[in-house]
């Protein structure tokens, strides 16, 4: 992401911090005086600067990564690409003696029978010997091919593996920071890599095993090329050759343009990729396609996307024309395939050269100079490849902002009456923003009560809740769960003994099994469990009436339950009506569904808090009234006894009186708190919220 502030050192729990640095260091550009960063994936300018940081990483890094996915048919890989590098040296070399075979037996013509049948023998041996050859080579490469598709395919689950697992471990404020989630975007490109799926093209990790091949390749050419021209005198015919199969691949690097069309060399650039991706991510999305649609914001995005794509490209600069238009205009390769025949009839000129000889002279030049250029090719794919490796490497290695250090990791131990919760002048701060959300929140919370959270629409509310459930971390204060402060628990231990209704809940393209079971994946294939959970969230007729029940997939956009995509007929085809594989729900029966959610953990013994955030918005005053019953009898024993804490936000103040304690949040700050009695009797802000509201 562009821009990003230079001067912001790593976070404490970001890993291997030199190599962090290093990373973040080859992202970095300088432009006239300004300072931004590359796009993730942006390919870096091959030079000394960036070399050197690639050799850093390389050093760190590559037995880490050797270890990663080594295996013993890796072994065989290197192996048979060592093999491969050498055959062609060998298929030349055959076949030079065939032709020089050839050659004999027309020359000697009519000449002694015998010497014919000499040549005749010797022509097919040689050809028996070219014939096996074939056969081993195309065998070991067939095996080679096969080995190399195994070793792959589990190194790239692994690599996968890896990466997904790592991932689903972030939290928010790691998430929240540009830098952590450029990292990650780079290792996923590298993930990608190992499939040829990324913007440097079909570069795979594999293929630095490519350069181990051409290298070989180009040596047995080089010697075949060395064995012909062994003579002091052919020594200038040699090195003129290679000289003039090697200037149409050396002269482009001269010339000022861009080595890829996607690098990314300057800030302005930076920025304008920036806006490139974030126009597409408006056009692809489907969350905002209906205000896309009624703004009329698609003129709008496509302006500003094709601006931005323009300069990327370089449509709006015409020098690019000119620097290419003399290599245009001159087919440089055909002068120079001419030339490269001058060497040959000075050859021509020894007794000692054969056909064959000229043959395979012809054949190394040309395929070391073929050999060459693919490594060079290789090598800058390579080369932004470490960089990708090395966000790889960093990312496996970071830790997540939440996750306690290990000399005060505490183990959460249920209290068997709820969670006890206490919060001591606490704070946050949105990233990037100047002023606190909350500030200075303090109330005490004992195991078994429940609280009712009110005030205006951006005081702060759903933010407390988030702080509460550890999503976010907190800028100052103190937080403590059960006497213990907050930041000693490991999040997934302390979510795992938590239920919540988020305000802004998640709705899954999936079943509506899987839109209820997630609440609790154990449980996600057991019809009684979900029922009962459906039961307690009054949500039993919305399954009852769903086309196949709990296997009907339900669209999560919300844009295709209309009647126009589910009945009508084709055009033409009368009487065949489109089908769309997923279901439709109004806003109420989604939040019926989420509370579902929500129930399929809370009724579990191990669970000591409740959070919902508006868990009634979309639903009537019965509906709701019904809800926090569920609510108060699952916080509770058959018994009567409180078992579980409960903390819901809401607007609704009838609803509010139901909790043990009331806090009153305004401009991030609870102004008041206390039983309902108790603020009533103090006459505050709200009560004059609640007369209002009455």
């Amino acid at each position: 992401m562009f821009p990003s502030d230079p001067d912001n050192p790593p976070t404490p729990t970001t890993p291997s911090h030199s190599i962090h640095d290093v990373w973040l260091a080859s992202r970095k550009l300088e432009h006239k005086g300004e300072i931004g960063y590359l796009a993730p994936g942006a390919h870096r300018q091959l030079n000394i600067r960036n070399a050197y940081l690639a050799y850093e990483i390389l050093r760190e890094h590559t037995f880490e990564m050797f270890r990663t996915i080594w295996v013993p048919r890796t072994s065989l890989v290197l192996f048979f690409n060592l093999c491969r590098g050498v055959f062609p040296a060998f298929r030349g070399y055959s076949q030079a003696l065939i032709i020089d075979e050839v050659r004999l037996l027309i020359t000697r013509g009519r000449g002694c029978t015998a010497s014919r049948s000499f040549t005749w023998a010797r022509l097919l041996r040689l050809l028996a010997t070219e014939c096996v050859r074939m056969l081993l080579e195309s065998a070991l490469d067939t095996f080679a091919t096969n080995n190399e598709h195994i070793v792959q395919s589990s190194a790239r689950f692994l690599i996968e593996y890896r990466q997904m697992e790592k991932r689903l471990q972030l939290d928010v404020p790691s998430l929240s920071d540009p830098v952590t989630r450029d990292l990650f975007q780079e290792s996923d490109l590298f993930v990608r890599s190992f499939s040829g799926m990324t913007s440097l093209g079909l570069m795979s990790p594999f293929d630095f095993v490519s350069i181990l091949t051409l290298t070989s390749e180009i040596i047995s050419h080089l010697y075949v090329i060395y064995t012909l021209t062994h003579d002091p005198a052919h020594f200038w015919i040699l090195l003129f050759s290679l000289s003039s199969a090697l200037v149409p691949f050396i002269l482009p690097w001269f010339h000022t343009g861009r080595a890829h069309p996607d690098s990314l060399y300057t800030p302005q650039e930076a920025q304008a990729a920036e806006r490139q991706e974030k126009m597409r991510h408006l056009a692809h999305n489907d969350p905002y396609r209906p205000e896309l649609l009624l703004f009329g914001l698609g003129p709008w995005i496509l302006e500003n996307w094709a601006r931005a794509r323009k300069s990327l490209l370089g449509l709006e600069k015409a020098s690019i024309f000119h620097e290419t238009a003399f290599l245009g205009q001159v087919s440089l390769n055909e002068i120079m395939v001419a030339v490269q025949h001058i060497p040959l009839v000075i050859m021509m000129q020894s007794s000692s050269a054969t056909l064959g000889s000229f043959t395979l002279y012809r054949t190394s030049i040309q395929s070391s100079v073929y050999s060459i250029r693919n490594l060079i090719n290789m090598t800058r794919l390579a080369f932004q490849g470490v960089f990708l490796m090395g966000a790889f490497c960093c990312a496996m290695a970071y830790e997540p902002k939440l996750e306690p250090k290990e000399d005060v990791r505490t183990p959460y131990k249920p209290t068997k009456r709820g969670m006890k919760i206490e919060a001591r002048n606490l704070s946050f701060t949105y990233p990037g923003g100047s002023e606190p959300t909350l500030k200075n929140i303090s109330f005490s919370l004992e195991a078994g009560e429940s609280l009712a959270i009110v005030g205006c629409n951006g005081s702060g509310k759903s933010t407390l809740a988030h702080v509460l459930l550890r999503i976010f971390d907190f800028d100052g204060g103190e937080l403590s769960i059960n006497d213990v402060p907050i930041r000693h628990y490991k999040p997934f231990e302390l979510h795992s003994h938590t239920s919540a209704v988020f305000q802004s809940f998640s709705k899954h393209s999936g079943t509506a099994r899987e839109n209820i079971g997630v609440g609790y994946v154990e449980d996600m294939d057991s019809t009684p469990a979900i029922m009962k959970a459906a039961g307690l969230a009054k949500a039993t007729h919305i399954i009852d009436s769903l086309p196949d029940g709990l296997a009907t997939k339900l669209d999560a956009s919300g844009f295709y339950s209309s009647p126009c995509f589910t009945q009508g007929s084709l055009n033409g085809f009368a009487g065949e009506r489109p089908s769309y594989p997923y279901h439709g729900l109004s806003g109420g029966e989604w939040q019926r569904i989420a509370i579902s959610r929500a129930f399929m953990r809370a009724k579990r013994p191990e669970v000591d808090l409740l959070v919902f955030d508006e868990p009634t918005s979309a639903l009537d005053a019965h509906a709701q009234n019904d809800i926090f019953d569920t609510i108060d009898d699952v916080s509770r024993l058959p018994s009567g006894e409180r078992v579980k804490t409960v903390i819901w936000i809401t607007h609704r103040l009838t609803t509010a009186r139901r909790a043990d304690k009331i806090a009153m949040i305004e401009d991030g700050t609870i102004t008041e708190f206390g039983t309902h009695a108790q603020l009533l009797a103090a006459n505050g802000s709200y009560a004059a919220l609640y007369k209002a509201y009455i």
